[in-house]
This record gives structure tokens, C-alpha cells and sequence, in this order.
């Protein structure tokens, strides 16, 4: 009865999208969904509306509400429009920028939001073609304005796209913002309202005159110029993954001094089918395999790729075994924050009293321990950089010094006039880096090795369980509730002493039994696992994906360095233990 009532209300909902104001190639999709004998594809697309969440939209492409279309991308752009319109009613005039990453579609989104924007009287930067992420969050400070739009889906497989919304700070909305937009959205009731007519006075195109002053201000990030053109010829290995950072990385990474850089042309080939990867996700192996071979080839000092949008970075070097391999996202995170702490205390920048780093909750708590031995004040927040940025924005105007910040999803921001993860910055610097090491005598893996025994060993593993779908949600939501209402007790033979829950914002020491709260800027849902001897599970629904994902993470921290494998070897058993006492 339950799916004939569910069949009905989508059936119903679906003939709505037959009406006037709606094209005839969506109404076609769905007499199609309509007609076909299996319902599975009209539910999909009709069951529930495509939610605009703190961070945007994301989703399938396609007709229906709950797809990215050009239906969904205009009630949420004509929700934004009206909220800012309010938001900044003392304005002369309120400014947007608009930009769009490569995927199929993400034109004619980014064309339908500046027609819907400038329709409502608001100004519109629409850049002229696919731009990196993070230059978008820079364009938006850089040119004044109140908001922004990103049509991206970020790493997402092919048949996704996404709608990335930001406000004049740069920074994607938080609090009270983001739920004002909500509102604002959820508001637009009927496809009439929304102002697709654009009045072409008020979009401007953009593109090189932003491109041009966004890789000078990155430039200035550089702690060793000197080494970096003492070794210009540094065997850099990057890829684009089909993406935005085709023109831009390789130009940023020549503003630094290095001249070397190895290309793969297959996929310097900008398209939103992605050809050569399975899913073009840096974080993922299959996607780094030509990279990896690339680098075999030419024998690279290091091999280096950013995501679709430009915003992650994915790095290769050689291990301990002389093997080119992926380093994970936390290793990224720490030789990032080990260089930019090291470097500026050997240059006697280093203010202690004032500089400032950033993780999120779930990253390697080891650079919690470099920042502490180091004297450095860090910053503990929740996974996206939205929460970076807020830190940022939080200690504006004041004496704290920004130096670094990043989360184990593979995205770091290294400057503080973007606010997003940035990997046109992000990529020099570990070229930088790089070089730097060269400069010591130590190959990326040995300076790495030197990190864990300097501040302690740590290894960590990111599992996502996937359950696409209506019944992969609730699915999801089933797992949340067990692993609160029945927590584990222990994990790995080691008792768990404290249990962290972001959705009540309370802590619980579970040998005292004491319950205290937490002190975050909101709430939200990730349950963490501390143990006694170090370890660190945090569980989290994500918020953009059909997944539950898993960080796992285990420590040694008087590992005197020697024999890196078998430390690895050990951490891996431990980690696989882990993973089967909480059953995934």
C-alpha cells in the first residue's frame, strides 16, 4: 500500500512538470518516466524535491525534482536572488559572480543562473568559460560582491552536477545565512516565479583580467624562491583530470620558477565524460594510474593532479620501496602544515603569539601535535571548508596570522584572499616543497619519514559505504542511530575512554561517566571513538553524497623511525581490525 501511495504522489507530481513553463525536451523526459512500465526512474526523479542544503545542490542530472536541471538550479537561484535582495536592500546595486566548472550542462546552468540573477536586477561577473572552484571564491572578494555561484560537481562521478553557493566574504554561507537561503528557496512554490528573461546590461564577462591577478597574489605565498629556481627542473608530473586546472595549474606552477612540467595529453582533454577515468576523483587510484605511470616513465620527482573544479589536489611520489604511490589526504595535510611551520621558523616568520592553523575534526590529529610542539595555535572545525573559512573570517581585523589549513578530503587552502580549498595554490607549494626537500638531501618520502619521527607515527584510512537512493538514506540513517544508541565499547582490544557527538554537542569520558558540551558553532552529524591507546574513529553521513563515511585512525606516537614498512604493515592490520569490530 505504502508504494502505491508513493507511486501515486510521484505520478502526480510528475504530470505537474507537463504544464505550461516547462520545455518541450523536459516534458518529453518525462511523458517517457511516465510511460515506462518500470516506475524506478520516475520515483528516483520525483520522490522528494532536490534539497538546497548549507552548501547548495548536488545531484543526477535530468528531468524532475530531485535532479540538477534547469528548473531546480533556477528555484534555487531565484530563492537566492530574493533573499539577497533583501539581505542587502541598502545597495545600490548588489553584485554575484558566476562561474562553472567543466561538466556536461554546467554552461547552460551557469548561463540560466546569471539570465535568472540579472532578471532581478543584480549584477552578474559570469566568467567566459570553465574556471577553477576556488577562483571563484577569489573573484567574488576581488570584484566586491555580495554572493556567488559555482556550477560544479566537484569529484562526482559523470552524471552529477552541483550548485555551489557563496557569500561576500568568499566563503560558501554558514549561519544565520544558510538557513535564510533555505527558507528563501523553499519558498519558490511554482515554476512562474522564477525570472528566467535575463537582461544582458547587467552580465559582464570575465576571465583573464581575474586569471592574471589571482596567479600574482598566489605567487606570493613562496617561502624559497631561491631553491625553486635552483632546481626549475624539478620533474613535475600533472594532470587536469579533464578538468579546469588544464591552463591555470601549469601557469601557476611556472610563476614559481619551475619549468619542467610533464604533461598527459589524454586527459588535458577538458570534457564532462571524463574518458580516461573511471570517476575523476583524485582521492581514488583509479583515477591516478596514468598519472602514476606518467611519472615511472619520466621518473618524477613527484606527480601531482587537481579534481574537475580545481579545488583538491592528489599527490604522488615514491615510497619506501622506490614504487610511485598515492599519498593519502592526511599526509598531504601534514607535509603541508610540517613546511609551512618549518620553513617560516627557519626564515624567522614564525610569530607564535599570532599564527594560526586550521584542521577539520576528522584530519590527523599528528598535526595537532605539530602545532603544539611548535608553539602554534590550531583550530579544530568541522569537515568543509566552509568551516575553515568561518575560522578565518572569525579572526579577521585582528592580530592572528593565517598560515595553513586543510582536511583529510584531500583539499588544502594556503591563503587566506580565496575561501575555499585551493589546488592553483596548493600545487606550487608542494612543488615547493618538493624542491625544498631536494634541497636537504631527502627524497618527498624520507622528509615525510622524518615528520613521523620527529612528531609521532600516525596512519589513517577513509572507508565510505555507499547506499544510493531512497532506501540507501534511510539505510544510512538506520547505521547513525545503532552506532549511537548501542557505541562500542572497545575497538581493537583497546577500551574506548571518551565518545564525541557533533549532534548533541556533548562529549562523554566513559571512565568517569561526566557528559560535557562541546564547543562548536553548530551542530552536525558525526559521532567520534577515542581509545586508550590513540585511535580515532569518526563516523559522518555525507552531506552531498548517497554515503556513510568512516575515518579511521591509529597512532604510535614513540616510533623511533626505523623500518617505515613494517610500521605500515602493523598499522594496516590494526586499521582492518577496526573495520571489522564496527562491520564495515
Amino acid at each position: 500500500m505504502a508504494d502505491e501511495q508513493l507511486l501515486k504522489q510521484v505520478r502526480e507530481k510528475a504530470q505537474m512538470w507537463l504544464r505550461e513553463g516547462y520545455d518541450a525536451e523536459t516534458q518529453a523526459q518525462v511523458r517517457a518516466m511516465l510511460d515506462n512500465a518500470d516506475p524506478t526512474e520516475l520515483i528516483e526523479s520525483f520522490y522528494k524535491d532536490l534539497e538546497f542544503g548549507t552548501g547548495g545542490l548536488r545531484g543526477i542530472m535530468g528531468a524532475g525534482s530531485n535532479r540538477m536541471n534547469i528548473y531546480t538550479v533556477g528555484s534555487a537561484t531565484q530563492g537566492l536572488a530574493n533573499y539577497m535582495k533583501e539581505a542587502f536592500k541598502d545597495l545600490e546595486q548588489i553584485k554575484v559572480v558566476v562561474g562553472h566548472d567543466v561538466r556536461n550542462n554546467s554552461r547552460l546552468f551557469a548561463e540560466t543562473v546569471a539570465n535568472i540573477f540579472s532578471a532581478n536586477g543584480i549584477k552578474v561577473y559570469l566568467f567566459e568559460g570553465p574556471r577553477p572552484t576556488p577562483e571563484v571564491s577569489y573573484a567574488i572578494r576581488l570584484l566586491g560582491c555580495q554572493s556567488g555561484v559555482n556550477i560544479t560537481a566537484s569529484h562526482n562521478p559523470k552524471e552529477y552536477n552541483g550548485y555551489k553557493a557563496y557569500w561576500d566574504d568568499g566563503a560558501q554561507v554558514v549561519s544565520p545565512h544558510d538557513v535564510n537561503i533555505i527558507d528563501y528557496v523553499n519558498r519558490i512554490a511554482d515554476v512562474s516565479e522564477i525570472k528566467f528573461e535575463g537582461n544582458p546590461e547587467l552580465i559582464e564577462i570575465v576571465g583573464e583580467n581575474i586569471d592574471s591577478q589571482y596567479i600574482e597574489q598566489i605567487h606570493t605565498l613562496s617561502l624559497s624562491p631561491d631553491v625553486d629556481r635552483k632546481h626549475h627542473d624539478l620533474k613535475i608530473v600533472y594532470t587536469p583530470i579533464h578538468g579546469v586546472g588544464r591552463d591555470i595549474v601549469p601557469r601557476s606552477i611556472m610563476r614559481w620558477g619551475f619549468d619542467n612540467i610533464i604533461h598527459i595529453p589524454e586527459q588535458d582533454v577538458m570534457s564532462g565524460d571524463f574518458p580516461t577515468v573511471p570517476q575523476p576523483n583524485p582521492e581514488m587510484r583509479s583515477a591516478m594510474e596514468m598519472a602514476i605511470a606518467k611519472a615511472e616513465e619520466v621518473q618524477a620527482d613527484i606527480a601531482l593532479a587537481s579534481d574537475p573544479d580545481a579545488d583538491r589536489i592528489s599527490v604522488v611520489f615514491k615510497n619506501n620501496k622506490g614504487e610511485y604511490d598515492l599519498v593519502n589526504g592526511n599526509q598531504i595535510q601534514l607535509i603541508f602544515h610540517y613546511y609551512l611551520i618549518t620553513r617560516n621558523a627557519e626564515l624567522g616568520k614564525l610569530d607564535r603569539d599570532n599564527d594560526y592553523i586550521v584542521k577539520t575534526i576528522v584530519t590527523s590529529e599528528t598535526i595537532a601535535r605539530i602545532a603544539k610542539a611548535q608553539g602554534i595555535k590550531m583550530y579544530d572545525c568541522y569537515t568543509g571548508f566552509k568551516w575553515i573559512a568561518s575560522v578565518i573570517r572569525e579572526l579577521e581585523g585582528t592580530s592572528a596570522h593565517y598560515l595553513g589549513g586543510g582536511e583529510e578530503s584531500y583539499g588544502f587552502l594556503p591563503e587566506d584572499f580565496a575561501r575555499d580549498k585551493d589546488s592553483v595554490s596548493s600545487i606550487p607549494l608542494m612543488c615547493e616543497i618538493a624542491a625544498w626537500a631536494k634541497d636537504r638531501g631527502q627524497t618527498m618520502n624520507e622528509m615525510l619519514i622524518e615528520l613521523y619521527k620527529t612528531y609521532g607515527y600516525s596512519k589513517e584510512r577513509g572507508i565510505s559505504v555507499v547506499r544510493p537512493g531512497k532506501s540507501g538514506a534511510e539505510e544510512i540513517q538506520a547505521m547513525m542511530v545503532n552506532f549511537r544508541e548501542n557505541p562500542q565499547q572497545a575497538i581493537a582490544g583497546s577500551p574506548v575512554v571518551l565518545i564525541k557527538d557533533f549532534q548533541k554537542l556533548e562529549q562523554k569520558d566513559m571512565l568517569t561517566g561526566e557528559v560535557t558540551t562541546l564547543d562548536m558553532p553548530a551542530t552536525s552529524n558525526v559521532l567520534q571513538y577515542f581509545t586508550e591507546d590513540g585511535t580515532k574513529v569518526s563516523i559522518r553521513p555525507s552531506g552531498t553524497e548517497p554515503k556513510i563515511k568512516f575515518y579511521i585512525e591509529v597512532h604510535d606516537v614513540n616510533w623511533d623511525g626505523t623500518d617505515y614498512d613494517a610500521k605500515n604493515d602493523w598499522a594496516d592490520a590494526k586499521i582492518d581490525t577496526i573495520c571489522h569490530d564496527l562491520g564495515i
